[in-house]
């Protein structure tokens, strides 16, 4: 077992480092990256332990080493999501001057949160009291129970959206046509998001120039907006290229300079328009250039008798040399023939997967055992590395599938993952995310593997069996929540919710779908800005570079297309 841990937990930690270092933003300071990084690590880990604790209990070898790793890793992401990550979140969000003060700021912001945790558990105490029901692991039992509680109820709807819209976003995306309307549709919106935040930056740059040149030298504030200066500059010198545009005042935007709390309003304000543009102009680019090479697949596919079937691409010259036309015929069959079969097939697998969870969810109540997974590891009962594999892929794609709806509901409402751009806040936000939910679907994935008998694995003896896990709800709730999500994903795949959605209108953008659900056709502002940007970058110019001006255009405007001669054919 040591030779399986000193192989698997390394590679966890290169994931997880080569992770945060393709989306955390240039200015995530090191201790946020390093908090980050832990906890999702400790998260990760679980993915190891529990096909390794349920290979441990099927053969009844020794546990007190897959013991300490358990609680080491539980108890990380417990303290992690519930006190550390908030605090640090709070502090990285706080615009004040001074570390005292930003603590201050980060501690005010999240009593209210924690003022409501203490109130469920003490009311929860209080209930075990007057109810006379002893509870085996006491208070710190309690509390891991209630936060068992939070991620089961939560995480099985998360799950139950991952598992229906994973599948089927693969498969529809492995059609070129569908694609490129979903890509056109979504250039455009994204080039208006970028306008919206470009000028909402150039507001903030303005707003601040004008409160400091108003503020004389000798101003008690003097102090904090130099530092607001020498941040926006510092801003400026980063990206010679940006040029504030659009910048107007409000009503109150002068009002600024009064106290040091609206002082760090301000540099808060003018922080967040920063990484909102920068963010922005990721998600932007990284769009254009899915788009652009979708075009140069379907004209590969297009033009393959004329061009030999080798595959030419706009972003670079031809390859030379003798292994360079084998290397574009290579490529060819990739890009045009291969890749969109085996999007197909991934999607079939991931589609009956999914159909194997919900399966073994809506069965837990029979007597018979009718989950595969659990079918599976008894017929490879006896082999280590298979047990393990078999136990390991699914809650892989549990993970993935809970994970997927967190991310989500996060680029709706609250944070978003983008790479290279990911600010402090945002990191912070779904690191607690991944923290907090990773026991529950564990446990979750061992109420779906019946291993018969008496046996329980370290992981149900140490923070307590699943029927004990929930309080107060009864010893079937776990056997009741499960038909719950069933139904729920079901109605999911129907698309139940986004008709109730579109039929109350002013709901839409609570709308988890992807967007490919009322597209029509090719947008044409999105046609547009995707050949103007491949015209640029013909020209030696980079993506984004040109795009505020024409973005503006479209921000409200309706454009006819055909007077842009923009070609609309694809292939499927």
């Amino acid at each position: 077992m040591w030779v399986f841990y000193l192989i698997s937990l390394p590679l966890t930690l290169g994931m997880v480092v080569v992770t945060l270092r393709y989306f955390a933003g240039p200015a995530v300071p090191r201790y946020v990256v390093a908090t980050v990084g832990y906890a999702w690590f400790c998260s990760l880990s679980i993915i190891i332990l529990v096909p390794a604790d349920i290979w441990q209990t099927l053969t009844a070898s020794a546990k007190g080493g897959i013991g300490f790793f358990w609680s080491w890793s539980y108890w990380s992401t417990f303290i992690l999501t519930w006190a550390v990550v908030p605090t640090i979140q709070g502090y990285e969000d706080a615009g004040d001057f001074t570390v005292k003060e930003r603590l201050k700021t980060s501690i005010h912001m999240n009593l209210l949160f924690y003022s409501i945790v203490g109130a469920i558990g003490l009311i929860g105490v209080i209930l075990l009291l007057i109810m006379h029901r002893a509870w085996d692991g006491g208070i710190v039992g309690f509390a891991m129970a209630c936060s068992n509680t939070f991620g089961l109820v939560t995480g099985a709807f998360l799950l139950g959206f991952g598992l229906s819209e994973i599948p089927r976003n693969i498969w529809k995306n492995a059609y070129w046509s569908h694609r490129q309307k979903v890509l056109s549709h979504r250039v455009a919106k994204m080039a208006v998001k970028l306008d919206n935040a470009h000028q909402e930056y150039s507001n903030a740059i303005v707003v601040a120039q004008a409160t400091s040149n108003q503020m004389s030298k000798r101003d008690i504030l003097r102090p904090y907006m130099d530092i607001i200066d020498n941040m926006l500059s510092q801003m400026l010198r980063e990206d010679p290229s940006f040029k504030p545009s659009g910048g107007r005042f409000g009503e109150n935007d002068m009002d600024y300079d009064t106290d040091d709390k609206s002082m760090a309003t301000l540099r808060r304000q003018l922080r967040r328009a920063h990484e909102e543009y920068y963010r922005g102009k990721s998600e932007y680019m990284t769009c254009v250039m899915e788009a652009l090479k979708l075009e140069d697949t379907i004209k590969n596919y297009e033009r393959r008798d004329a061009s030999g079937w080798k595959y030419v691409s706009s972003f670079r010259d031809r390859r030379s040399g003798t292994l360079g036309p084998i290397l574009d015929t290579i490529e060819f069959i990739w890009q045009c023939i291969l890749r969109k079969q085996l999007q197909k097939a991934f999607a079939v697998i991931l589609g009956c997967m999914s159909a194997a969870i919900l399966l073994a969810e809506a069965t837990l109540l029979p007597s018979v055992d009718l989950s595969l997974f659990s079918i599976l590891i008894k017929v490879v009962g006896k082999q280590e590395v298979l047990v393990q594999v078999a136990a390991f892929v699914p809650l892989m794609y549990m993970f993935i599938c809970t994970y997927y709806s967190l991310f989500k509901i996060g680029m709706l409402m609250f944070y978003s993952l983008t790479p290279r751009q990911t600010s402090s806040v945002s990191l912070l936000m779904i690191c607690s995310m991944v923290a907090r939910y990773a026991p529950p679907i564990s446990y979750n994935f061992l109420n779906l593997i019946r291993l018969g008998g008496n046996a329980k694995t370290t992981f149900e003896k140490r923070m307590g069996n699943i029927d004990d896990a929930v309080p107060f709800f009864g010893r079937g709730f776990n056997k009741i929540y499960p038909l719950i999500m069933v139904v729920y994903t079901l109605l999911v795949a129907s698309n139940f919710f986004g008709r109730v959605i579109d039929f109350l209108g002013s709901w839409k953008r609570f709308k988890l779908q992807q967007e490919e659900e009322n597209i029509d056709g090719l947008d044409p502002s999105g046609m547009i800005i995707v050949q103007k940007e491949r015209s640029w970058i013909e020209q030696g110019c980079k993506v984004g570079e040109h795009v505020i001006p024409l973005a503006r255009n479209f921000n409200g405007v309706n454009t006819d297309i055909e007077s842009q001669n923009v070609p609309l054919s694809c292939v499927d």
